[in-house]
């Protein structure tokens, strides 16, 4: 914890309180035998988040050291990383190695180790096109896999940076709790199917009219809910402190601000 701010006292106190905690498993009403924790924070410890960050911090600005990577407007960046996991952002395979590099030595300095099997790499298309195949990407010598979708921090993404996968997840859990059926993947499928749920939750006929029942009920429509989250949304980036984020609604032609636009003007 050299060089973090964190006063000596602090730290000896964490040291003494990691090397001499115990821990056990509880299995129903059954608990198992004591151990040590050898490696990484405690699970759900208030200072565990920060522990991490400290402990983490190094190999984020190491990584934003290197200069390779993308730039977002004028805005450089290379790795997004949010608890234990990291996203790194390249133009190249050979940009990617260079920072899948550091990220070994770092974990071989510091005894952290890599889980190789939930390690993959995404090529996004640009244009509506991308590579058949691609150089063999190595992770610790272990070969990544190519993925074309991947769940990050709770949303879908595509190698095509479309939301239909995202919107389709969301339709069918709306469709089970207002046990619909769903067949198309689109926007205003997840629409019809957000109506029908309404009226199950009001007791409504099934084809009774949507606008009506809304105004009714004085609760805002489906496209209602999107304008306003959408502004929410916009007026959060605006004032974000990150300077990736603030680049966003200052580019009305970038491909998510236009999506933003046809939604607000619907």
């Amino acid at each position: 914890m050299a060089g973090t701010g964190v006063h000596a006292q602090v730290q000896r106190l964490f040291q003494y309180w990691y090397a001499n905690q115990v821990n056990n498993v509880r299995w129903g009403g059954s608990f198992s035998g004591d151990y040590g924790l050898e490696c990484g924070v405690r699970q759900s410890g208030l200072s565990s988040p920060k522990l991490f960050n400290l402990y983490i911090n190094d190999l984020i600005v190491e990584l934003s050291n290197e200069h390779v990577g993308c730039t977002v407007d004028s805005v450089f960046i290379n790795n997004i990383s949010y608890a234990d996991d990291m996203a790194l952002l390249c133009p190249s395979v050979g940009a990617l190695r260079r920072l899948l590099s550091i990220c070994e030595r770092y974990a071989g300095k510091y005894g952290l180790v890599y889980n190789c099997r939930k390690s993959v790499y995404m090529v996004f298309k640009a244009a509506g096109k991308g590579p058949e195949s691609v150089p063999l990407i190595k992770l610790n010598d272990v070969n990544l896999t190519r993925v074309y979708s991947f769940k990050y921090l709770g949303h879908y993404i595509t190698d095509d940076l479309n939301d239909h996968e995202d919107i389709e997840r969301e339709r069918r859990a709306l469709a089970i709790r207002s046990r619909g059926n769903y067949t198309k993947r689109s926007l205003s499928a997840l629409r019809v199917q957000y109506n029908n749920g309404f009226r199950v939750l009001m007791g409504l006929p099934r084809f009774c009219s949507a606008s009506t029942m809304f105004a009714e009920a004085r609760v805002d429509d489906f496209y209602a809910i999107i304008r306003k989250r959408t502004a929410s949304l916009l007026s959060r980036l605006r004032g974000s402190a990150n300077s990736i984020l603030k680049v966003i609604p200052d580019r009305y032609n970038l491909p998510v601000m236009k999506s933003f636009i046809r939604v607000l003007i619907k």
